[in-house]
């Protein structure tokens, strides 16, 4: 599903210009959002002359009354950031829609923040650099069909996104898709290294193991099956597969990946009782 173009007038502001709100700035721009419209609050020099240079934004060393008449403030900074962040950036944008893409920080924190009940909060990924995201969206009480309709065409514009009915569940989000890049990095690596190990280049064991998750993960999308059906599709009793799925089996590698997700969602919890009390 393609994201809908923003009307022109809408104004977005976002605090933190790193790497995610760029990413979600460089879609809104490609759909026609003019620069005009997006003011950005980004304390470090560096950044902010990234994104002058990537998309012609001058971003503001620190929050002013150039905030206010946002329709919409989005929160691209580090959890542990938030509380002293949103001190001086409340007075000006009490009545936005608050959407936010910190890990853990929940919505009556926010609201307690910012002064706004109207709040979205999202778990994306890194792959929305690349237009290539997914996204998990939780809308609070506040939220209209307006609201959750502006967010959800914001996320859009870096991939696909899908709405949870508890916000305790954005936990879950985090620990499966938010961090889920790194997983399949780490698989990828090991795949290089063996395939290194067993006598290719490091270019041609990247190239295939990149293009084989890839090629594996397009048709699970296009296939309605359970991926148990697709996984056993691929494994001939006595096979190749076979011997290779026996290793992981007997090494205990899904009961591990499972323990790992579950540690990453207890982590999102922590995050939330540390920094969004």
């Amino acid at each position: 599903m393609s994201a809908p173009t923003l009307a022109p007038s809408t104004r977005i502001a976002f605090i933190g210009g790193g790497n995610m709100a760029s990413a979600i700035i460089g879609g809104l721009v490609q759909r026609g959002l003019p620069a005009a419209q997006i003011t950005v609050v980004e304390p470090f020099e560096a950044a902010r002359a990234a994104l002058r240079g990537h998309h012609g934004i001058d971003a503001l060393p620190a929050a002013s009354a150039a905030l206010a008449g946002s329709d919409l403030l989005v929160w691209a900074i580090k959890p542990q950031s938030f509380l002293a962040a949103a001190a001086p950036v409340a007075p000006h944008v009490g009545s936005a829609l608050q959407l936010s893409v910190m890990a853990g920080i929940r919505s009556d924190a926010i609201a307690k923040a910012t002064g706004s009940a109207r709040i979205v909060r999202c778990m994306p990924n890194t792959p929305a650099l690349v237009g290539r995201g997914m996204t998990g969206l939780f809308a609070g009480p506040a939220a209209s069909a307006a609201d959750r309709a502006l967010a959800e065409t914001v996320i859009r514009t870096t991939g696909d996104a899908l709405w949870v009915q508890r916000e305790e569940q954005l936990d879950a989000v985090t620990a499966l898709s938010g961090s889920g890049p790194a997983y399949v990095f780490y698989f990828l690596e090991a795949m290089q290294q063996a395939g290194t190990e067993l006598g290719l280049a490091p270019e041609q064991a990247r190239t295939l193991a990149v293009g084989t998750f890839a090629g594996g993960a397009h048709l699970a999308a296009a296939s309605a099956e359970p991926l148990a059906t697709l996984r056993e599709r691929v494994t001939s009793k006595g096979g190749t597969t076979h011997a290779a799925l026996t290793a992981l089996d007997q090494a205990g590698v899904k009961a591990a990946f499972v323990q790992a997700m579950h540690a990453a969602c207890v982590r999102a919890q922590e995050l939330g009782d540390e920094f969004g009390r």
